[in-house]
Formats: C-alpha cells, sequence, structure tokens
C-alpha cells in the first residue's frame, strides 16, 4: 500500500491495481462504458478519463495502474468536457426513439446524458442506417443503438466461450455483426441473453412474446396456464424496488392471478420431477455402462453449445427434457385429462429466467405427438414485469396467493435449480437414496455452493466414490469438456449452467451485472433450502401421486415418452 491524491485527499493505493479500482473502493464514481469488472481492461470508450499532474493528456483510469505520489483530478473541467463531447458524439449518430425504446429509463447512455448535462444537439449531420436482426427466436438486434463499447462481444467471446459476434469493417464503417453478416439464427449464438445484460444501451434485447401472451388472455375460448421458474421470485421483486434477494412467490402468484391466468404452476415441482428422471438415468448410466460422464439437459444454451462445438459428447448429454419443457408436456397430457380439457384449447406460458428458453420451446424435438408446442409462450423475467406494470399492478400492494395443485407442491431441492451447483446437489439427494435406500445425513453439499466458475467434489455413495463437477459460463465447461475428451475419467455427473451463476443470472433477469445483487439471490435460495422441511425431491408426494397415477416409474415407458428426448449435431456457420 501507498499514498496517491485524489481530488486533493490523500488515499491508500494498493501496488498493481488501476486506478480506476482504487476510486470505487473510496466510493468515488466515475462514468464507464466498456469497462467490465474481472475482464483485462481495454479503454477503449475513454468515459473513465482522468487528469493526473505531470501527464500531458487525459488517461484512461480502466486502464492505468496507480503509481505513488500521482496526484489526480477525476472531475478537472477537462475530463468533464472530454466526457461531455463523447456523449454528444454517440448520441449525434443515435436514433431519436427514446419514448418507445424498451430500455427507456434503464439506459446508460440516457443516465450520463443527463449526469453530464448534455441538453442540446451539438453535432449534426447524415445518421447510419442499419436493417434489425429479428431473426433470432430469442435475441433482436438493433446496430443504429450500438455505440460499440464492445461489452457484447467480450461477454460472447471471453465468458461464454462462442464468439457469435464481433467487430467488423473498420474506422467510421466499424460495427458489430456476425460471421458473413449473416442473422443470429444461422450463427453459432446459443441465445443465452448474456450479451442483454451486459448491453448499455437498446442495441441488444429479448425478442418479446407479450403480445401474444396478452392476446391468449383476452380470448375466452382459451384456458391459459402460467408456469414459473425456481429463480423467478428472488428476482423479479428487483423491477418494482424491492431489495435483491427477497422471496415474492406468494406476491407473483397473486400478480398472476388477477392478470387472468387460468392456472398458476411452480416449474420447482418438474425441477423435482427432473431430478426423479435425471438421477434414475445417472444410476442406470453407472450400472449398466452407459456414456459417462453424464451431463445435465436442463440449460438449453449449454445443449445448442454442445450440438455445435462438441457433438462427440451428445451421448454423455442427460435425455431429459428441462424442467420447463416436462410440465409443459405434463400440463398438455395429464392435466388436461384431469381437468377435461382439449389439449388444443390450452395456452401454455413460462415465465423464465433465460432468453434461451425461448429457442427451447420452439425446438421441433418439443412438440407433442399432435404436432402442438408443450410451451406455447415464453416470458422473461423482465417481460413479465411489464406484464404487470402494464396491468396497472405492483408487487407491492398485494397479498400473496399460492399455486395451484396437481403441481405446486415442491421441495427445496427444486428450488435450488435456479442457482449453479443446484441441480447437483439435488441429483445427489435423490441418487444417494436411489443406490444406498437411505437419505443423505446432511443434504447440503457445501463444495458445490458459491459462485465459482468450476467446483468438483467428491461424494461417497455405498461402495461408489461419485465424481462430480458443476460449471456455470461455457468459456468454463471448455476447460471441463476439453479434459473429458482427453480422457479424464474421473467424472460421473457434470452439470453445466448457461450463464455465470445459474438460472439467478440467466439473460433474461433484470438488467443488473452487480455481483451484490447476484450474491443476493443465491443466498436466497439457500436460506429456502435450508428453513424447508421437504429437502429431498424423492419425497415430494404429489411427485409420487403422478407416478403412481400417470407415469409409472422414472424411466419407464411414458415417462421416457413424455419427459425424455434426444439431440443431434447442428452446423453452424464456420
Amino acid at each position: 500500500m501507498f499514498t496517491i491524491q485524489i481530488n486533493n485527499r490523500e488515499i491508500k493505493a494498493k501496488k498493481g491495481e488501476m486506478i480506476l479500482d482504487t476510486l470505487n473502493r473510496e466510493g468515488i464514481s466515475v462514468p464507464t462504458l466498456c469497462y467490465m469488472k474481472d475482464l483485462f481492461p481495454t479503454g477503449a470508450c475513454r468515459m473513465c478519463v482522468v487528469e493526473i499532474e505531470g501527464y500531458k493528456g487525459l488517461v484512461p483510469s480502466c486502464a492505468m495502474p496507480v503509481a505513488e505520489g500521482m496526484k489526480i483530478q477525476t472531475h478537472s473541467p477537462k475530463a468533464i468536457k472530454a466526457r461531455k463531447t463523447i456523449i454528444e458524439l454517440l448520441l449525434a449518430d443515435h436514433p431519436d426513439d427514446c419514448l418507445y425504446c424498451v430500455r427507456n429509463g434503464n439506459c446508460q447512455l440516457q443516465d450520463l446524458a443527463e449526469e453530464l448535462g448534455v441538453r442540446q444537439r451539438r453535432f449534426t449531420g447524415k445518421k447510419s442506417t442499419y436493417e434489425i436482426d429479428a431473426s433470432s427466436p430469442s435475441i433482436l438486434r438493433d446496430p443504429a443503438k450500438c455505440i460499440l463499447c464492445g461489452k457484447c462481444v467480450r461477454v460472447c467471446e471471453e465468458i461464454q466461450g462462442v464468439s457469435a459476434i464481433d467487430f467488423v469493417e473498420r474506422g467510421c464503417r466499424t460495427e458489430i455483426g456476425t460471421a458473413f453478416r449473416e442473422g443470429l439464427n444461422v450463427s453459432s449464438c446459443i441465445n443465452c441473453g448474456q450479451c442483454i445484460l451486459a448491453c448499455p444501451t437498446g442495441a441488444l434485447r429479448e425478442k418479446s412474446n407479450v403480445k401474444e401472451v396478452m392476446d391468449a388472455l383476452n380470448d375466452p375460448k382459451k384456458h391459459v396456464v402460467v408456469q414459473h421458474a425456481p429463480s423467478i421470485s428472488v428476482t423479479i421483486g428487483e423491477e418494482f424496488g424491492i431489495k435483491p434477494g427477497k422471496d415474492v412467490a406468494g406476491l407473483m402468484v397473486a400478480a398472476m392471478r388477477r392478470l387472468g391466468f387460468d392456472a398458476v404452476f411452480d416449474t420447482s415441482f418438474t425441477a423435482d420431477l427432473t431430478i426423479m428422471e435425471e438421477a434414475t438415468e445417472l444410476v442406470n448410466r453407472i450400472k449398466n455402462g452407459g456414456p459417462m460422464p453424464m451431463t445435465t439437459s436442463c440449460s438449453p444454451g449449454w445443449v445448442k453449445f454442445v450440438e455445435q462445438f462438441y457433438p462427440q459428447l451428445l451421448p454423455n448429454v442427460s435425455t431429459c427434457k428441462s424442467p420447463m419443457q416436462m410440465l409443459g408436456a405434463v400440463i398438455k397430457s395429464y392435466y388436461a385429462e384431469k381437468a377435461k380439457i382439449d389439449p388444443k384449447d390450452i395456452y401454455s406460458v413460462a415465465i423464465m429466467p433465460c432468453s434461451a428458453k425461448k429457442f427451447e420451446a420452439e425446438r421441433p424435438e418439443m412438440m407433442n405427438d399432435m404436432g402442438q408446442a408443450d410451451i406455447d409462450a415464453v416470458l422473461s423475467t423482465r417481460e413479465f414485469a411489464r406484464v404487470i406494470k402494464m396491468r396497472g399492478l405492483d408487487l407491492n400492494n398485494m397479498e400473496p396467493d399460492i399455486a395451484d395443485n396437481p403441481f405446486a407442491e415442491r421441495s427445496s431441492a427444486g428450488k435450488l435449480f435456479g442457482a449453479t451447483g443446484g441441480v447437483a446437489e439435488a441429483a445427489l439427494r435423490t441418487a444417494y437414496k436411489l443406490i444406498t435406500g437411505e437419505n443423505l445425513k446432511d443434504p447440503v453439499i457445501k463444495e458445490l455452493r458459491g459462485l465459482d466458475g468450476i467446483k468438483e467434489v467428491k461424494v461417497q455413495v455405498g461402495d461408489l466414490l461419485v465424481g462430480v463437477a458443476v460449471v456455470s459460463g461455457l468459456a468454463n465447461a471448455r476447460k471441463i469438456l476439453d479434459q473429458v475428451v482427453a480422457g479424464r475419467k474421473d467424472l460421473h455427473f457434470i452439470e453445466v449452467m448457461t450463464c455465470p451463476g445459474g438460472c439467478i443470472n440467466g439473460g433474461g433477469q433484470p438488467l443488473t451485472m452487480d455481483m451484490e445483487a447476484i450474491k443476493a439471490r443465491l443466498k436466497a435460495l439457500y436460506d429456502l433450502d435450508r428453513d424447508a422441511e421437504l429437502r429431498t425431491s424423492h419425497d415430494n408426494k404429489h411427485i409420487q401421486k403422478l407416478y403412481e397415477e400417470y407415469l409409472g416409474e422414472p424411466n419407464g415407458h411414458r415417462s421416457h415418452k413424455l419427459l425424455h428426448t434426444h439431440y443431434v449435431k447442428r452446423d453452424v456457420l464456420k
């Protein structure tokens, strides 16, 4: 540690850290557009420039290490003028449609224009014209709103290991695009939506299904049902000013009823169902010599990733559908029979944390025998919050309600699906029971908890030492998969979540990259598990009843037909 001077105050700085890190630690706010915490700084946007005594020009604080004796001015007239000019130049080639933009009121460019007092247009000229790319089932790309900060490119390449987009052309013609300028739908894009979370403007947003859902709710001939994923209840409150991590499941269900949904179900129920099928599949593979290690299949971005980049490992992927698709299949079969409703009259909506779920719902593998999609529409957390507000509702002014049976009761193991490591922990609880006939004395497997990108543990299950790896963020998945391809043999089960941290940080969640908010969401799920009476999927009485009345047994003929699928190699542009 040594002393530097910032805004005429003496501050302790750490050797090797960047000026911006020192500023952030001291609570001094300097605007940024391209900066991404924990990634190597580029200094590209120049918004974070500061004035340093003895230096000829302004210096990007994100890319300049501190040095002993530095005297820094963060908001000198020169620095402020430079930042304001950058914003004015960006606005000169930006569409004037803020009132219509999905990011209106939640846009970093808009916020910086306000902060820097941009009140008139100083630069004018012919604006660039671009075509909107609406080819993807999940993501809509509007290049006209792109400010070339490069965050989406870095997330896609460095965090997800996909590289579906990059800078193309040079100079004033530079833009961000796909290979050969094709649509996102034929690129290597996995639909994860992490680029949307990173984007500071409306250049990237989810493909909206709000109109279709509202039309269905207004159609008296439709029986409209809705399901909500495990992580939604601990994230949607943030859209209504509620503290991050607070579980608002009851308030959310109440809002769903007021919106007019005929039935409200909890996807955590079929997370339990997924565990019954997946754990049984794992045990069968271990006993009968199936492809190992077995990997999870509940994250659709991951499934597309392995189809594209590691097709030789497709036999290792579990054949289980995701909890969303399992519930969709059961709603249009078991529920339809019980309620005496023609499946054609059921409109099934899913509220998901994941933009890739929109892609998954449209997969041909997710159609039933009648050619109907198991899920008719998917809304992201953000979209659903907009629908609630559109109807004049507020989660802060609701009386809690509960979801409908037969798909309401869930274990806390099913709720853990919302966090990285949760699927593996839930699966091990049930696999242990299937192999030993007993429940784990302590259901918490601490080694699988937390936000680390790669976690591993060996668990003694009877006479077998089971090797488990948990991965979130697909660049991390590459590391483990490359080891498997190279011949690693000590792993039996690999959980892969597409998004860093799992569904609590999914591409459809509230627009924040605040790690403290993500940690609060994670803690909320752990607290729900800690306080629950029912903590194992196989002890869920309603799951047991579903097997007795309809499915038969896990991995049996009917359950396999309804709840399992298969995947094949997917070609992408080279």
